[in-house]
């Protein structure tokens, strides 16, 4: 007796010249269902892991090109963060009528990048009843696109009548993955969550030959060309169990981004790794949490007697002590003349919000720290942007002025510091390690995702809007 098709078995040699995706490969199950006619990924409720999930007979009769670009598409929907919960408002507000237009949206916005590499029953932006449309859009764009596109907006009402087409494995039963949430064929309105619609995707509907007569279809693939399975991502709506995926999906995507770094990205471009490390590995600056993680890992603290605390080894004998963490901070602003007066003032900006709760001390520096123009900003007080330097750039004065007390002014000999955050556009050699306090580099966007140079493993990178 044959034995069925075992994914497992094949995705090394599938993902030979894909470095990339084969990082991103290693931190996703493949687990054979024949539930569902094609493939799905989702996040498992139970661990907060990622699973694919595919047919063995669809995959099986795969040219090697289409196994490779299915896996790849599925690897997408996740990078992309579909599974995760990246949705458009109106999606997330009404998903039984507009959730299949998102499907075909998604699979727009892959199969762009994937064209050649897939079965052509799949859609395509330029091809079929998507001619019209370019490639390389986000699946926002394709989702407002459809919206305003007679043929199809009206998926997703709910009114139309669901087919009788018979699936090849699962009869278009439902399954672990349900194949309805997929979306039916364009301009019929049918909401595909009920088992055994027709017109679900993968549910072994043909195509129509000359004849009027319905074809085999080879692919495997539905008549909406929607190529796998969505569903899973309208069911699933327990937010902690998708954020704790979102950060383990962080971790893959760094790891991939090394990998890549080592031994080429393989088809994945430049535009999507941009995309990815712009969505998933820089963050927004969150001063508080920032902060608060500084004080955290922070081994000093002050501590002040209070007869307001229960002393606990002498109760009522001797008072208790309070213990009062705040973060003594050094902010470092680069003034050199690659930082443009729009990026200072933006640093400024930031350091207003900072100030809101927080009181640090400021150096300017440029290839010196120019502590005669240090300052501390107090709690609560606004200043405005000054630039008081303009020449080159280094960072190792500012290391030294953090670590060494005596490369000080004597003003400022006497302070130690429990962080440093550096706001520049990074565009100067990586310096030493700091080593008597945590360091962040603050940056914008843009910078963020073209770094000069890769910061230390225990610093941080955080970027502020453009």
């Amino acid at each position: 007796m044959k034995k069925p098709f075992d994914l497992n078995r094949h995705v090394t040699r599938l993902l030979m010249n894909e470095p990339f995706f084969a990082a991103i490969s290693r931190h996703v199950e493949k687990r054979a269902s024949t539930a569902i006619p094609t493939a799905a990924v989702k996040v498992n409720e139970e661990t907060a892991t990622f699973e694919m999930l595919y047919n063995p007979a669809f995959f099986e009769k795969l040219p090697d090109k289409h196994k490779a670009g299915v896996l790849k598409h599925e690897f997408y929907h996740l990078l992309l963060e579909h599974v995760t919960g990246r949705k458009p408002d109106k999606v997330a507000a009404s998903p039984k009528k507009y959730f299949k237009l998102w499907n075909y949206a998604t699979d727009l916005a892959i199969n762009s990048h994937l064209v050649g590499e897939l079965p052509e029953a799949c859609c395509f932006p330029g091809e079929g009843p998507f001619a019209e449309y370019p490639k390389g859009q986000a699946s926002e764009w394709y989702f407002e696109a459809l919206l305003k596109d007679e043929d199809f907006n009206g998926e997703g009402e709910g009114e139309g009548e669901s087919g009788e087409g018979e699936g090849e494995e699962g009869e278009g039963q439902g399954g672990e993955a349900s194949p309805g949430g997929s979306g039916g064929q364009p301009g019929q309105g049918g909401e595909g969550n009920d088992p055994g619609e027709g017109n679900q995707p993968g549910a072994g509907g043909g195509e129509k030959g000359e004849d009027g007569e319905e074809k085999e279809n080879s692919s495997g693939i539905g008549e909406d060309g929607i190529l796998d399975d969505h569903s899973q991502w309208e069911q699933d709506d327990n937010s902690t169990v998708k954020e704790i995926a979102r950060e383990r999906l962080k971790e893959a995507v760094k790891k991939a981004m090394e990998e890549g770094a080592k031994n080429g990205f393989g088809s994945c471009s430049q535009g999507v790794r941009q995309a990815v490390t712009e969505s998933l590995l820089t963050t927004k600056v969150c001063w508080r949490k920032l902060l608060a993680s500084f004080v955290k890992r922070s081994q000093r603290a002050s501590k002040n007697s209070t007869v307001k605390k229960i002393n606990r080894r002498y109760a009522y004998i001797h008072p208790g002590r309070k213990v009062n963490r705040q973060a003594q901070l050094v902010i470092a602003i680069d003034q050199s003349g690659s930082v443009g007066d729009g990026m200072l003032a933006a640093f400024f900006t930031e350091l207003e919000k900072l100030a809101k709760f927080a009181e640090f001390t400021v150096i300017p520096f440029d290839t010196k720290v120019d502590d005669k123009k240090a300052f501390v900003w107090k709690k609560g007080s606004r200043r405005k942007w000054e630039r008081v330097l303009s020449g080159g750039t280094s960072f190792e004065p500012v290391r030294e002025w953090v670590d060494n007390p005596r490369s000080r002014g004597k003003e400022w000999q006497g302070k130690t510091y429990d962080g440093v955050l550096v706001l520049t556009d990074m565009e100067a050699p990586k310096p030493k390690a700091q080593r008597t306090c945590q360091r962040a580099w603050v940056t914008t966007e843009y910078y963020a995702r073209r770094p000069y140079f890769k910061p230390d493993k225990r610093d941080r990178l955080v970027a502020i809007d453009d």
